[in-house]
C-alpha cells in the first residue's frame, strides 16, 4: 500500500485565471503543469519553509480528501464519475473571497457562510465515497482522533475525514501552521497581494480531480470538469 495512488476531489481555479496564478506563485507549484515557479518579490526570506506542506497539494480547496481507491475501482471509472458529477445541474455557489486566517494557518476563504457551497461539498462526499478505501488503523491514528469533537470522529469513521458536512469549512491553503506572532503581518501582506487581482466574487463552477502517484510526489490535476448550471 506504501505506493498506492491517492486521489482527490477539489476546486481548482481555471488555469488562465488569476486566482491560480496568486495562489500557485505562492506555492511556488503549479498543479497544472507539474512545474515549480518561483517565488513573487517580497515575501518572507523563508518562504520555502512557510509552503512546504500545502505546495504538497497545489493550490485548491478540498472537496473529498486523498484517497486510496476502494479494491475493485479504477481511475478510468472514477474519471468517468467526475465527469457525470459535473454534468448534471446544480445551483453554481458564488462566494466572496477574503485572505484570513484559518486554524492556525492562511487561506482564501469565504467571507460568509454559503449554503450551496456547503451543499456541493456534501455532495462530493458522498457520491464519490464508493471510491474510497476504507481508513487504516495507521490513517486514523495520523489524524489523531482525540484531538477531534464527537461529530468529528463520528464523520472520520463514517466518511474517511473529520472535516465534512456541518464541519467543512472552504479554504485555498497558502501557508503551513504560524504562530501568533507571524500571522498577522503575513496575512496584511498576503491580503494586498489578493487586492491586487480584484476578485470581488468567486463562482464555485468546476471540480478537480488531483492524483499523487506515490507518497514522494505531489499532487497533479489528471481532470478538470465546469459544474452545469
Amino acid at each position: 500500500m506504501a505506493n498506492t495512488p491517492r486521489y482527490a476531489i477539489y476546486y481548482a481555479p481555471s488555469p488562465d485565471s488569476a486566482l491560480h496564478r496568486f495562489g500557485s506563485t505562492l506555492l511556488g507549484y503549479d498543479a497544472v503543469s507539474g512545474d515549480d515557479l518561483p517565488f513573487p518579490d517580497g515575501v518572507a526570506p523563508d518562504w520555502r519553509e512557510v509552503t512546504e506542506d500545502p505546495r504538497k497539494y497545489g493550490f485548491h480547496a478540498t472537496l473529498k480528501a486523498p484517497t486510496a481507491l476502494a479494491d475493485g475501482r479504477n481511475e478510468s471509472e472514477l474519471l468517468d464519475a467526475c465527469a457525470a458529477f459535473a454534468g448534471r445541474a446544480r445551483r453554481i455557489p458564488v462566494i466572496e473571497p477574503v485572505v484570513d486566517a484559518i486554524s492556525g494557518f492562511i487561506a482564501v476563504i469565504p467571507a460568509s457562510r454559503s449554503d450551496d457551497l456547503q451543499q456541493l461539498a456534501a455532495d462530493c462526499v458522498t457520491e464519490f465515497d464508493t471510491f474510497r478505501a476504507p481508513l487504516t488503523p495507521e490513517d486514523r491514528a495520523r489524524r489523531k482522533p482525540e484531538r477531534l469533537t464527537q461529530r468529528q470522529r463520528d464523520y472520520l469513521d463514517r466518511w474517511g475525514y473529520p472535516y465534512v458536512m456541518e464541519e467543512f469549512r472552504f479554504h485555498m491553503t497558502l501557508t503551513g501552521r504560524l504562530s501568533e506572532e507571524r500571522r498577522g503581518p503575513i496575512v496584511a501582506r498576503l491580503r494586498e497581494r489578493f487586492a491586487a487581482i480584484d476578485l470581488a466574487t468567486l463562482a464555485i463552477d468546476r471540480i478537480a480531480l488531483f492524483k499523487q502517484a506515490d507518497p514522494a510526489s505531489r499532487f497533479r490535476i489528471i481532470g478538470s470538469w465546469p459544474l452545469r448550471a
